[in-house]
């Protein structure tokens, strides 16, 4: 994020790059960059002449190339933004020659999402040498509480803990999903408001008493009766529950109970740090522990891949989301 504060910040500044390739596996970085190239590098007025998307299905690199060789109008430059570039990565060090020598009056924003350019290759060299070459990393799911809180700070919001680590629960690691529905909550709630539970409950459609959450804390305490009837809402609202997803969370739940297990050092710092948890759900999983020995754990944990390949398809073209949803809880429970 610093990184992106400083590249904002010498636009802003006019120490413009010729060539921004922006890349890698979190998008939200790379449209954030090319949005803001594409809103404030030219007015309003030489947008109309000067300014060009363009799109890596329907172009070439040479297409790329010929446009960012061409001269501005009645302008001190021109943008030019490629989208979806990644859709070129077979052909794209044909981007080389122009990256060694590239237009000063040419701002060429290459938008490589989801890949990375090899950087021991010329062509990325050359492109880090005569402009800019960034790289959006994927965050951990630990890293992202703390973006949340990084985020809402900057816009005079604040958020508890239980309700961040909500969104992580629900929404992953997708920092654009994430930034989506706290744009929501800020059209609803006042600036300087605390984002609690309730509000993501009420205004993100996340259901306060079926969901992947509690469903997550009724194993842990080995609340049988919840568990299951969590489960049925699941398997009668396929389309908000999707069984996969649904796996997917237990299934990191009890990896993260092994790891907690094998600790040594069982101080909290350490253990939510290690495990990649939310230290405000700690206790949530030191009752786990005790509910669930090392030897459970991994035999759950060994389930849990077996159902993961069948709510795929393999093996059970008879096994409903219902029946799947109790065969899981039955080898966690017995």
């Amino acid at each position: 994020m610093d990184e992106v504060i400083k590249i904002v910040n010498d636009i802003k500044n006019g120490n413009i790059k010729p060539i921004y390739f922006l890349m890698g596996e979190e998008p939200y970085y790379i449209d954030k960059l090319s949005d803001y190239i594409e809103q404030n590098v030219l007015s309003e007025e030489e947008k109309g002449f000067n300014q060009t998307v363009l799109y890596g299905r329907d172009v070439t690199v040479e297409d790329i190339v010929s446009s960012a060789k061409r001269y501005p109008m009645m302008a001190e430059r021109q943008v030019i933004i490629v989208k979806e570039a990644q859709e070129l990565s077979r052909t794209i060090e044909k981007l080389e020659s122009y990256a060694d020598n590239p237009m000063p009056t040419t701002v060429l924003v290459i938008c490589y999402k989801y890949k990375t350019l090899d950087k021991r290759k010329k062509v990325t060299k050359v492109l880090a040498k005569n402009g800019l070459v960034f790289e959006s990393k994927k965050l951990y799911e630990n890293q992202v509480g703390e973006w949340i809180k990084r985020v809402l700070s900057g816009k005079e919001y604040a958020i508890e803990p239980k309700a961040s680590a909500m969104l992580v629960e629900f929404l992953g690691t997708d920092l654009s999903k994430i930034n989506n529905e706290l744009e929501k909550l800020q059209i609803i709630l006042p600036k300087g408001a605390t984002i609690f539970a309730k509000d993501i409950e009420e205004n993100i459609g996340f259901s306060k008493d079926f969901n992947v959450f509690e469903l997550r804390k009724a194993i842990g305490e080995r609340n049988q009766l919840k568990a299951y009837t969590i489960a049925e809402n699941f398997a009668n609202n396929p389309k908000d529950n999707p069984m996969v997803v649904t796996t997917s969370l237990v299934f990191g739940f009890f990896v993260q109970l092994l790891k907690y297990h094998g600790l040594k050092d069982k101080n909290p710092k350490n253990v939510a740090t290690v495990i990649g948890v939310n230290p405000y759900f700690l206790k949530e999983y030191d009752l786990a522990l005790k509910n669930y020995p090392m030897r459970k754990v991994s035999q759950v944990v060994a389930s849990l891949r077996d159902i993961d390949v069948k709510s795929k398809g393999v093996g059970a073209n008879a096994m409903s989301n219902s029946d799947l949803l109790r065969e899981m809880l039955y080898h966690i429970f017995n």
